[in-house]
């Protein structure tokens, strides 16, 4: 089982904080960094946040949150071997060719280490603020990540869709990995974020990998049916999906892991706020000792 912390962008006064917790996390043995995205966060909102019971995230909105590739490019510079994951970044809301060009890039300038977890959002606020249609934005998701693909594979590029027309260009560097996972050749592995709605066809369809909200193992397990079930109408082995969830220690113990290797799990990425101890190495060595040695 490998081990990822989320979130590395978010919380730290210093750019000097965040740089020295990576190093630590790479150092003890953590195997992946993920962060967080919002761009902003309106003070108030009537988007429901959906993995809440009152709809709303922790934390505030003065709370620092750098942009997800900027800090792992940051971290990348900083660090040699540690995967760096986005998890998830919104990707109705961007524009394809720079969120292309950007993970590329970071892709190139890391050794290839980058995992792009994308999501669909949940704050309709988020959306009018940056000018994006809220509207069809599943059918968006999936229609950004067919034409990034075709960026990254250096080709002249022809794309033409209700949201795109791209024609006669190339994009470089592309990205350092091939990990040539079915349903397609991606190089930068593509991870979909989320576990309602239509999100296990979305999966089955277009991703190397799934990353689930769920906390706990038991959260996870009726899921699994569902994702198998999508892989199935889509004639995808489902074995060739990697299964990174989350995990909060303290509401389980030791023994999740086990289980959570049973229903095919292979990453579990915990939240840095729900590590024990006084410093953030503290927090991090705490957690090494009771979980990865």
């Amino acid at each position: 089982m490998d081990f990822g912390l989320i979130s590395v962008n978010t919380g730290f006064r210093t750019s000097e904080g965040l740089i020295k917790f990576a190093q630590h996390a790479e150092s003890v043995g953590v195997e992946s960094l993920w962060t967080f995205e919002h761009t902003i966060i309106p003070l108030e909102y009537e988007s429901k946040y959906p993995y809440s019971e009152d709809g709303k995230m922790g934390g505030t909105p003065d709370i620092n949150i750098v942009d997800p590739l900027i800090a792992l490019a940051a971290v990348a510079s900083a660090t040699k071997t540690i995967r760096l994951g986005t998890g998830i970044n919104v990707l109705p809301q961007a524009n394809p060719i720079y969120l292309a060009k950007q993970a590329a890039s970071i892709d190139f300038m890391s050794n290839g280490r980058l995992m792009l977890g994308l999501g669909l959002g949940w704050l309709k606020e988020e959306f009018e603020a940056l000018g994006v249609p809220w509207g069809r934005r599943g059918a968006r998701f999936d229609d950004y990540v067919v034409a990034i693909r075709k960026m990254w594979a250096g080709d002249v590029v022809e794309h033409q869709s209700d949201f795109i027309s791209w024609s006669g260009f190339q994009s470089y560097p592309v990205p350092l990995q091939k990990a040539g996972v079915p349903p397609q050749d991606s190089s930068i592995p593509i991870i979909v974020g989320g576990d309602k709605g239509k999100v296990f066809r979305r999966v089955a369809k277009l991703a190397d990998g799934w990353y689930p909200a769920t906390v706990v193992p038991e959260y996870l397990e009726p899921l699994i049916p569902q994702l198998e079930a999508a892989c199935s109408e889509e004639g995808r082995d489902p074995k060739t999906i990697e299964i990174t969830s989350m995990w909060i220690p303290a509401m389980t113990g030791a023994d999740a892991i086990k289980k959570y290797e049973d229903l095919g799990v292979t990453r579990l990425v915990v939240p840095t706020q729900a590590l024990e101890g006084a410093t953030s190495a503290e927090k991090v060595d705490r957690f090494v000792d009771n979980f990865m040695s």
